[in-house]
């Protein structure tokens, strides 16, 4: 006869293994029913054609005010005349580009302009006018430009603080030959916008004889040689020191800023 076990010799009885819990069932997902789908589908296309009307064919969004933002010598009025911005129509069927493109094109005063839907009910322009650097005289009446020497405007009278863009150079001179008269213009423009704020302030005429022989008179009878249009910062500065060291001078040379000269009389 066959002994008592190990563990009951012991006192004890040996555990028995369970079996490991099963896992998790996955559950089996159903497909949805064509009717479910079908009933999915009518309801997306209703909401897409309702927000289409709110959007486009109700009263809700429409285009009923135009404000204008940024104008100085233009009136808000003037700018909403020339943008015909189209009231009563839905706010997104307002082409803003053909807008833009209106003003720019009917008022060269407007050097950019954003166009912006404010919902639920106002078209926003928002305008950053040219500012004059120089003008040019002709007989009585002044062409004021901007510094990328457009020609914006014309008026009896010139804006304070611009100096007179005066071309001095016949037109079968060597420097007018080569470089012709309109980039000769944009030189002295260069100039105009290359001064100090004080000089700016104080500059008369800028006088264009040549590429490279361009004068600017002040105020009190003082001339400054700036030459060429070119290295304009330098000249600035160099401009700028001479004018502290010797403010009673009458007669300054940039034109080399690296040996700026600087005479009484």
């Amino acid at each position: 006869m066959a002994g008592p076990r190990t563990a009951e010799r012991n006192g004890r009885r040996a555990p028995v293994a369970r079996p490991a819990p099963p896992g998790p069932r996955r559950r089996r997902l159903r497909r949805p029913d064509r009717r479910t789908v079908v009933l999915a589908l009518v309801a997306a296309v209703l909401l897409g054609g309702a927000g289409t009307w709110v959007v486009y064919g109700s009263g809700w969004l429409r285009a009923e005010r135009v404000t204008v933002t940024g104008t100085r010598a233009l009136t808000p009025a003037a700018v909403r005349e020339a943008a015909e911005v189209p009231l009563d129509t839905p706010m997104a069927s307002v082409d803003t580009g053909a807008v833009a493109d209106r003003l720019r094109s009917r008022l060269p005063r407007v050097a950019e302009v954003d166009v912006v839907r404010s919902w639920p009910h106002t078209i926003r322009l928002e305008v950053t006018e040219r500012k004059a650097v120089a003008v040019i005289r002709s007989g009585r009446r002044y062409t004021e430009v901007d510094r990328e020497g457009v020609r914006f405007a014309t008026s009896a009278k010139a804006p304070a603080g611009v100096p007179v863009l005066a071309l001095d150079t016949g037109a079968a001179t060597p420097s007018t030959r080569r470089f012709g008269a309109d980039r000769l213009r944009r030189e002295g423009v260069r100039v105009a916008v290359a001064l100090p704020a004080p000089v700016r302030r104080d500059a008369r005429v800028v006088r264009v004889r040549s590429y490279d022989s361009i004068t600017v008179e002040l105020a009190g009878d003082r001339t400054v040689m700036w030459g060429s249009g070119e290295r304009g910062a330098a000249k600035a500065r160099a401009l700028s020191a001479l004018l502290k060291a010797v403010p009673e001078g009458r007669h300054f040379d940039v034109s080399a800023p690296s040996a700026p000269a600087v005479a009484d009389s």
